[in-house]
């Protein structure tokens, strides 16, 4: 009963079951529920005050209102450092493109390991 890892989600090579869809689905719900008891004990009127009025909502609402604020803020700033690194990655594939063209220099291809005694070529054993 070997893991192995497709994509966005964990498979069972036997049984074919996507645990990590599952767990994810059932952590979803457990949170879904913990924020409706909350939303049920929280209906208490509380008063906000902005610049120039005063306004009296639910403090769930309020609760998560600041909640989603604060999710778009630090989705946003991921969603921009994710720009800011692949615009980096660019740039560097192109230099390096750049250095290969002018030195004609190319990558070694990739030795095949031994499966033979690992005293004789002093590496460390191959399982």
């Amino acid at each position: 009963m070997s893991l192995t890892v497709e994509g966005f989600y964990t498979v069972r090579s036997e049984g074919g079951v996507r645990m990590k869809f599952q767990w994810s689905l059932i952590a979803g719900l457990v949170f879904t529920l913990l924020i409706a008891v909350f939303a049920v004990f929280n209906v208490d009127q509380v008063p906000v005050n902005f610049i120039f009025t005063q306004v009296s909502i639910p403090l769930i609402l309020l609760i998560s209102g600041c909640t989603l604020i604060g999710g778009i803020i630090v989705g946003s700033y991921g969603i921009f450092r994710q720009y800011k690194l692949q615009k980096e990655i660019k740039l560097l594939s192109a230099q390096l493109t750049q250095i290969q063209n002018e030195t004609g220099y190319t990558f070694p291809a990739p030795e095949e390991k031994t499966t033979g005694d690992s005293k004789e070529n002093g590496d460390m054993p191959t399982l």
